[in-house]
């Protein structure tokens, strides 16, 4: 993927002068045999040596050998007369496609003689097409053509430092010139890069980054918004992915005979965000169920520790006004000393209220009432309620 986006910064038609495509195009150079080549004025040899990198350009996506081949065939014409735009171009490509064979040192070699020359253009080399020389622009398009190249080669070689600092050179150059497709192509790519780092964070600032270059460029947005879908899809985040994702989709849909690979990439990752988001849906279903149970708990138990706590503390009053009998001295008095409490309860029983109903009116738990009770029947001396309300009728406490 590096490779094949960064390239797209400088395109040359792959077709020949009269528009035939790459069969054509090599019928018609091969009767530029050694001994025709030697005779050729300068023009057909600045011809040649185009439709010779024309050729490495359309073979470098489909046959690494043609490239090659056709690549040192421009070359034999524009190293031995120091045309170094032709050499920088041709030396970048030989350098690609040894990249793409993973022949790094083969590679790192090309593009070491790119960048010779390309200093030879910067210092004032010319050449049939540019007799004053290069100027500035040109230097530059060369230059940060092949600082993207290098980027890759450091990049496939996991010299992530390197291959940012070249990309940062090439980013450079985009940004004087703005030229700001070729920057939305290098930040997607750096951001691919982080993305394969596992660093989610620098993946998903490229992407915007290159999606703010991007503008105007409906390809490029679409596939940003994918690579920003992909970020939030592994970040967790599957809502945020499937807006971008959806975005993405309404350009890769109604391209999709053009942009296939992109379209079934962007749809798997559509796929799996949605399943993601199911589970996560389940996830929280299950979990605001089970925090609603424990909120239910929790004031099930409040509630019992709070009756607990109030039937503790009526059970203590009821020991202190026990306690305060006990001491209380001793008197013939024949009627038993009754505390208000215990006259209210008496009075209640006396009407033929239960336990449950006077707890209730009285604001008490059961059980203070039933401790009251006891009180009541051993102060009467009596053994249940029936003998105590017949005692009180004779004593006519009541």
């Amino acid at each position: 993927m590096l490779l094949t986006v960064l390239t797209c910064v400088r395109v040359h038609a792959y077709n020949d002068h009269r528009g035939h495509n790459l069969d054509s195009l090599e019928r018609a150079v091969a009767r530029w045999v050694p001994d025709a080549i030697d005779l050729a004025s300068t023009e057909e040899l600045v011809n040649l040596n185009r439709a010779f990198r024309d050729l490495m350009l359309g073979y470098s996506a489909l046959n690494s050998e043609k490239c090659v081949f056709y690549a040192r065939k421009a070359l034999s014409i524009s190293e031995p007369r120091g045309w170094e735009e032709a050499n920088a171009d041709a030396y970048r490509y030989l350098g690609q496609c040894f990249w793409s064979s993973e022949q790094y040192d083969s590679s790192m070699v090309y593009y070491r003689k790119a960048l010779a020359a390309v200093e030879k253009m910067a210092g004032g080399a010319i050449s049939p097409t540019n007799p004053e020389g290069y100027s500035d622009k040109e230097v530059d398009d060369t230059r940060s053509a092949l600082y993207g190249a290098i980027g890759n080669l450091y990049n496939m070689m996991d010299s992530i430092p390197q291959a940012m600092n070249w990309y940062r050179k090439a980013g450079a150059i985009f940004d004087k010139y703005g030229w700001n497709q070729s920057n939305a192509i290098l930040y997607y790519n750096i951001g691919e890069t982080w993305v394969e780092q596992g660093l989610l964070r620098k993946a998903a600032q490229a992407y915007e980054k290159a999606l703010t270059y991007a503008q105007g460029d409906s390809l490029m947005v679409a596939m940003v918004q994918k690579g920003l879908g992909r970020v939030y899809m592994e970040e967790g985040r599957t809502w945020t992915a499937l807006r971008y994702l959806h975005h993405a989709d309404e350009y890769f849909s109604t391209h999709e005979k053009e942009e296939l690979t992109f379209t079934k990439e962007n749809y798997e990752y559509m796929s799996a965000a949605l399943l993601a988001q199911r589970k996560q849906i389940v996830i929280l279903a299950a979990g605001s169920i089970l925090i609603l149970v424990l909120l239910i708990v929790l004031l099930l138990i409040g509630k019992k520790l709070q009756s607990t706590k109030k039937e503790q503390a009526e059970v203590s009053a009821v020991l202190e006004e026990t306690i305060r009998e006990v001491r209380r001295p001793a008197c013939d008095e024949e009627v038993p000393q009754l505390s208000d409490r215990e006259k209210e309860i008496l009075d209640l029983l006396a009407k033929g209220y239960t336990t449950p109903q006077i707890a209730n009116g009285m604001g008490l738990s059961p059980e203070t009432v039933k401790w009251y009770r006891k009180k009541l029947l051993v102060k009467f001396d009596v053994s249940n309620t029936a003998e105590l309300i017949s005692q009180v009728n004779k004593m006519m406490i009541l």
